[in-house]
């Protein structure tokens, strides 16, 4: 949705882009091409032209978006503006489009917050109703934070502290079946110290050993909240297939780093990730 508000700062962008070309006898692009050097017609032609096309694809796409939102302006009108930021014609100074241009920013924001606020208010329901149902499914086991959990495949061993390290496979997706993250589509697991995951994740992996596979089902207190995170909705509950693959205790000492061979080499270190 950021997308959205770039459609202001572009149109400032070409308005006064196009103003500057004043300075030495403004010109239209239809005059400008008819003046165009027989040996360079075709390349100034097809550049003016892909950069208008460019232009109005992008503004046409942006504004098609904002259509969604309840706000609808006039292509007509908008191709005027450009028309006249070529010219002197404009009819409004640069203080006023600027205050037009910023009280139009306003408005869509305050359009995306309420919409936001609207289908995070849906999502809740739908994620309550699904809660609900996943609860009375056997094999399913709910925690007091509200935590979901199927054993899958039951390991063997120590369970990680939140404090450890854990390298893990996982897929995580919505109610709906999307998958949002997967490190098995990837092909490469994922490590990182438990504590430091949201909270669906950090009790829930404390729960297995290495070899154990669970899919836990994370309400969305324990998860990105209200706020969603990336193309996770705000109130979404996620789904989560983790297989346990390692531990590493946080207080495990390090290995000594290898030494060249050669006289007076360096120590090797590891990338910083």
């Amino acid at each position: 949705m950021k997308k959205l508000l770039q459609v202001s700062l572009l149109a400032s962008a070409v308005l006064v882009g196009l103003s500057g070309c004043n300075d030495d006898k403004a010109t239209t692009p239809a005059a400008a091409t008819e003046k165009a050097a027989p040996e360079l017609a075709s390349f100034e032609y097809k550049s003016a032209y892909a950069i208008g096309l460019s232009m109005g694809r992008y503004i046409g796409s942006t504004l098609e978006k904002q259509q969604e939102l309840g706000v609808d302006l006039n292509n007509d009108i908008i191709l005027s503006g450009v028309q006249d930021g070529f010219t002197d014609k404009g009819q409004m100074s640069d203080e006023e489009i600027q205050t037009a241009l910023t009280a139009y920013d306003e408005h869509i924001n305050e359009l995306i917050e309420a919409q936001a606020k609207e289908q995070a208010a849906a999502t809740l329901e739908e994620s309550n109703k699904f809660l609900k149902e996943n609860a009375k499914r056997d094999g399913v086991t709910v925690t007091d934070s509200g935590l979901q959990y199927e054993v899958l495949t039951e390991g063997e061993g120590a369970k990680p502290n939140a404090e450890d390290v854990v390298t893990v496979h996982y897929t995580g997706t919505l109610v709906d079946g999307t998958t949002f993250d997967s490190s098995v589509e990837r092909g490469e697991p994922a490590s990182f110290p438990l504590n430091q995951v949201i909270p669906g994740w950090t009790e829930g992996v404390q729960l297995m050993s290495v070899g154990a596979k669970y899919k836990f089902v994370i309400p969305s207190e324990l998860g990105y909240g209200e706020a969603g995170a990336g193309t996770i909705p705000g109130n979404a509950v996620l789904t989560f297939e983790v297989e346990l693959l390692e531990i590493k205790s946080a207080d495990e000492p390090k290995a000594e780093p290898a030494k060249n061979d050669d006289d007076n080499a360096a120590e090797d270190k590891p990338n910083a990730e």
